[in-house]
This record gives C-alpha cells, structure tokens and sequence, in this order.
C-alpha cells in the first residue's frame, strides 16, 4: 500500500501512473461507464444503480478489478464507493481480503477514526493479518505514532509478523516523521525475527542512510540486498542510489548507478523510462534524457499527457526551451485531450529565463482558444513583469489572473499585490482601479491597500471620497500613517 507513496519520495517528480482507459472492442461494459470518470468528486453510483436497473449482470471480478484500477489512480473516493456498493448489495461475502480492501479506503477517504470503528466491527475471523495490516497502514499514513506502535505490539501478541509488509510499513512511519536513524534498526530486528526484507526494505533503508549523507552506510546495505540469493534487483533501487550520488555530487557513481537502472528497467515499464529521464536532467545530461524519450516511444508505443509532462519539466530544467518547443508541438499534433499542465511547463521555463514575450503569447493564445489556463501563471507572469519595473503589463497579466475565465481557489502573490495596487492608484483612472479591486476581493479580504489606491484615484479625478471612508470603516481597516498622507493630497489639491 505504502510501496507507490515511497517510490514517489525516493525519486522525486516521477511518480506516473500509466492507466488510461480504452476499449478497442467498443462493448460497453460497467468498467467502460465508470473507468472514464475521471474527477474524483464525480460519484459512479448513478452509473451502478443504472447498470443494474437495466437487467445487466453484475459479476465479482468485474468490480475487484474496476476497485484495483480507480486505486491505481488514485481515485479513492469512486473505489470506496464501488466496494460500500458490494457490501451493501450482497454482491459477495466480504473476506478478510475484501475487509482490508475497504478498511484501506476508509482510512484513505475518511481518516484513520472511521478506519478504527470499522475495524473494531469485523466478526472476530475477520481479523488477520490482512486486516490488522490495514488498519496500521492506515495509522502509518496520517503519521500517528503511538497508535502505530501500540498496534505493532499487538499484531506481535497475535503473531502476525510474519511478511515484510508489516516492517516497510513501520519504516515508512519513521520516514514520514523524517526519523530516518530509526529506519536501519527497524530492518535488523525484522532480520533477527527471521522475516526476509524484500526490495522495497532493503529500498527503504538505502534511501534512510543517503538523506542523512551516509553514503558508505548506504552502500553497505545496497551490497548486502545484491548478495541475497532471494533478491532480484530490480530498476526502482538503483535509481534511488543514483539519485543519492547526484545529490552527493559523486557523479561517476551516478552515471553508472543509472547504467545499472536502465539495464533493469522492462520493456513497457513507462513510470521506469519517467523516473530515468527525470533523474538524467538532474545530472545535466540532455542527451541521455532525449535518447530514452525515444526509446521510451518504440517501448511503449504511445505518449500519454504525463510521459509529456516529464519530458517537458526535463529539457525546461536543462534550459533546452527550444527542444521543449519541438515536444509541445508533437503533444498538440497527438490525439491526447487537453491538459494545461502540459504547457504550462514550458510557460514556468520561459517565465524563469525571462523570455516573457514568449510565455504571454502561448498563455494569450491559450485564452483565445478557449483553453482552461491557471491564474497561477497569469501571476507569475505579472510577478516577473514587475521585477523588470514594467508594471503596466503586470497589472494586465494579474487581471488575467483575475479573469472569471481562470479557475478559481488561487490566493495572488501578498507582496506583488500591493506594488501593483501603488501603481494603479498613482496612474490608473477611477473606473481601471475598481474594476481591477472587484474581482480582487473575491479572492482576498479587503484591505488598507485596496482603499489606498481607490482613494488615490478618487482624489486625483476630484471625486467625492467620503463613501470610500465610510467603506474603510465598514471594515474596519484603520486609518495609518499613509492614509493620513493620502488625505492630505486632498487638502494640497483643494
């Protein structure tokens, strides 16, 4: 359960999963419904009760397998949904299997409370291993320390210690609690108990002695896991041995970490092909990073949107914008639906090479078509702008950001705020500045800042300016030093 989480934190920016539906015979079937909806908040009862209604079988395996796949992505809420849907229908008798399925998602959508009383609810031959495995996953994942261990000691009462599972999982506590000096004692006692550690130990380990600089403790665990006789070495380790060596600055130990990696790595295995590009620019190696783009196309056929997006993060990190632009355009060409993210990556590198020209055209571009951007980059842009001193184009671009056509839930940058606010108060005539602070309030509460450059405004027009005083009082935001000058601009004006 913790084994895709921690892959995500020993190697940074490349955890993808490679699920997309398609259905090359076109028959609709109940994982054809509900694989395609995608956002999580989307429920897939509606889909189920129809499903049934119109007299159509429902069978066992057809839902464990729509359940593994919506986990797979990471759509935790549908899965639960789908496995409350079996139970309460009858569909099966739950095993311990099946208990600890649903005991996961508990955890995973409602928290380890919820998890607990479930538990505590399960018929007493319900309660393995399987089971008791879950419910300390899921304490492991909200880092609740004495409850892990405590549940530790009695999985050791009832003897159920007997897979490497339950040991990653208590590993992976100290790894969240960043109490990496614990992790090596956890696999001697797992060793002294006669429970051979599997990859993802020995992965655990090396990954607790390379944080902490050990690096010669780090080698003497990778030495000891390719001496096991029941060890396969597997792509994931030494990739996370080369990481460690790049941020060492022990580069020839990378390089050849990386050689052994690829060497392991499966023909289709796209994540692996991701996790090598991306370590690749981390080491500065452009070539490297477009040789396995291609070999990951002749391996694996297709790109999908986040094969696109770590190629696109890997050549903007490397400040090959120009090789990005040629990948941007492969995307757009390609059948994939549309996702920002994609790029947005690009925009971030030109943004960060202060080519602005360049990332206002392809955002501008983006709004003509319709295309959903993020206020983020609009913000970004405006941010930059400023830092040249132009700030009339950042008051443009942050009122992109402000566009009703940008998805909301974004909080604008507190210290680029106020200097555009200054400006527009000094420049801007009554109806840019209220038109700019009206959709700025729906974002952020109104504040000294906003009145400031309203009043500025106002009086500057000769404008009455006693309902903005009135409006400040409203509030309650205090006059302050500024305020007081800015009122005495009236009196000079007068």
């Amino acid at each position: 359960m913790y084994r895709k989480l921690f892959s995500e934190i020993l190697t940074k920016n490349a955890g993808f999963s490679r699920s997309y539906y398609t259905n090359r015979t076109n028959k609709v079937t109940l994982y054809s419904k509900i694989s395609p909806l995608g956002d999580p908040s989307t429920s897939v009862v509606p889909e189920l009760e129809d499903w049934v209604q119109k007299g159509k079988k429902v069978r066992v395996a057809e839902l464990q397998r729509i359940i593994r796949d919506l986990r797979k992505r990471k759509r935790f809420s549908q899965a639960l949904e789908v496995s409350d849907w079996m139970s309460k229908k009858g569909v099966c008798i739950f095993s311990p299997v099946e208990h600890a399925v649903q005991l996961d998602l508990i955890g995973r959508v409602r928290g380890f409370v919820s998890a607990e009383s479930y538990f505590s609810n399960l018929k007493e031959q319900d309660k393995t291993e399987k089971t008791y495995g879950a419910l300390l996953n899921c304490y492991v994942r909200q880092c609740q320390t004495d409850k892990s261990l405590s549940h530790l000691e009695k999985m050791k009462e009832m003897g159920f210690l007997s897979s490497a599972l339950t040991y990653n999982d208590i590993m992976c506590l100290y790894v969240n609690l960043g109490q990496h000096e614990k992790v090596p004692n956890v696999l001697a006692e797992m060793k002294q108990n006669k429970v051979s550690p599997d990859n993802f130990s020995y992965r655990i380990c090396i990954n607790s002695y390379g944080v902490r600089s050990d690096i010669e403790g780090m080698e003497k665990v990778l030495r000891e896991m390719e001496s096991q006789p029941h060890i396969v070495m597997d792509w994931n380790t030494y990739a996370v041995v080369a990481n460690l060596y790049i941020k060492a600055g022990l580069t020839h130990k990378a390089a050849d970490a990386l050689k052994k990696s690829e060497e392991r790595l499966e023909k289709k295995d796209a994540t692996g092909y991701n996790h090598l590009i991306s370590l690749y620019a981390s080491f500065g190696k452009t070539d490297e990073v477009l040789r396995l783009w291609d070999q990951a196309k002749t391996a694996c056929k297709r790109y999908i949107n986040r094969d696109y997006i770590v190629i696109l993060k890997s050549l903007a990190k490397l400040g090959e914008l120009e090789e990005a632009e040629k990948k941007l355009e492969e995307w757009e060409s390609s059948e994939n639906c549309y996702d920002f993210r994609i790029p947005n990556t690009l925009i971030d590198g030109y943004i960060e090479k202060g080519l602005l020209v360049k990332a206002e055209t392809l955002l501008e571009g983006l709004m003509e078509e319709g295309k959903a951007t993020s206020p983020n980059s609009w913000g970004a842009l405006a941010a930059k702008y400023l830092e040249k001193g132009e700030a009339k184009k950042a008051f443009k671009y942050m009122k992109a950001a402000l566009s009703p056509k940008v998805k909301k839930g974004w909080k604008p940058n507190s210290e680029v705020i106020p200097r555009i606010l200054s400006w527009l108060g000094d420049k801007a005539s009554v109806e840019e500045v209220e038109a700019f602070v009206e959709p700025l309030k729906a974002v952020i509460p109104a504040n000294r800042h906003m009145y400031h450059a309203l009043l500025k405004a106002y009086i500057r027009e000769g404008r009455d300016i006693s309902g903005l005083l009135e409006g400040m009082k409203t509030e309650k935001i205090g006059e302050d030093k500024e305020t007081k000058n800015i009122l005495a601009m009236r009196q000079s004006a007068v």
